[in-house]
């Protein structure tokens, strides 16, 4: 079932990314040709599948046009994507096992094809087939999630502060929880949010999020260490070369995989009033620890 969720995932997101991102053709050519350059470079669309999934979860099937979502939340992870490996940030060469947006584009246009793709993404939130209240809550939720305070924006500025100091388990936890584990829980809140969550439900929602947030996270820094640029699609040993702020650098590989294995069966426990509808985000929550990219 894992397998097939993923699959049908990322074919309706893809679709849907192709449908609302202006066409490689559409004036002026070499924004668009950027912005496709980077969401269609593979991916496996995790963020869009986890929505998907909250959604089928909360109303039985999978809500009409809850695509459109996925894509949103797939062109804001991609924008920030874009930006980090700029020279300026983590200055990156690969990504998803192709160049980088800077390398064949050139860094104005890259940070504009980024800039492109959140201000996209906004517009297609606006535009969800779903109540206007849910509507609102969903683009609250997910500017918190990309956002400074406890968001995306704010965990990577705290990681790049944090190069080449001493790192305390508390500020390694802030970091991936904002850098990382905000827009995942951000993905899950407002797939659930679309198919009409009630608060208790949204509650429950956030709380697996920001568990299997985490333990994607910790696994994600594991695999930095211990896979090759080749398996990983990206630059190996990165985090270690910039001196960042990891789990393996302070607590060991095995002790991380540890912590996020507990993270995952701590998420699992949040799910268990939805009786077997659960089953496939669970079944997600162990594939994000279980990867080898």
């Amino acid at each position: 079932m894992l397998q097939e969720t993923l699959e049908q995932g990322q074919v309706l997101t893809d679709a849907a990314l192709d449908r609302l991102i202006p066409d490689e053709t559409q004036h002026p050519q070499s924004i668009h040709k950027a912005m496709r350059h980077s969401v269609f470079a593979g991916g496996k669309r995790l963020r869009p599948v986890l929505c998907l999934e909250a959604g089928r979860m909360v109303a039985g099937s999978l809500p009409k046009k809850i695509e459109e979502l996925g894509a949103a939340l797939e062109m804001l992870h991609t924008y920030s994507l874009i930006h980090d490996d700029l020279p300026a940030l983590d200055n990156d060469d690969l990504r998803r096992g192709r160049p980088t947006c800077h390398k064949v584009f050139g860094d104005a246009i890259a940070i504009l094809a980024g800039d492109a793709l959140q201000t996209q993404a906004y517009e297609v939130l606006a535009r969800l087939q779903c109540p206007p209240e849910q509507r609102v809550r969903i683009v609250e939720e997910i500017a918190r999630g990309t956002g400074t305070v406890e968001g995306m924006i704010g965990g990577q500025v705290a990681d790049l502060e944090a190069e080449h100091t001493r790192p305390t388990a508390e500020m390694l936890e802030y970091i991936h929880r904002a850098k990382t584990a905000a827009l995942i829980a951000a993905s899950l809140v407002s797939g659930g949010l679309y198919a009409g969550a009630s608060d208790s439900e949204v509650r429950k929602l956030r709380t697996f999020g920001r568990s299997i947030g985490l333990a994607f996270q910790i696994v994600d820094d594991v695999l930095d260490v211990t896979q090759t640029s080749e398996q990983l699609g990206k630059t190996a040993g990165k985090d270690t070369a910039a001196q960042k702020v990891t789990y393996p650098a302070l607590f060991g590989i095995e002790e991380s995989v540890r912590r996020a294995d507990i993270l995952v069966s701590k998420a699992f426990a949040e799910l268990e009033g939805f009786g077997n509808r659960a089953e496939r985000l669970k079944e997600l929550a162990r594939y994000l620890v279980e990867r080898k990219n």
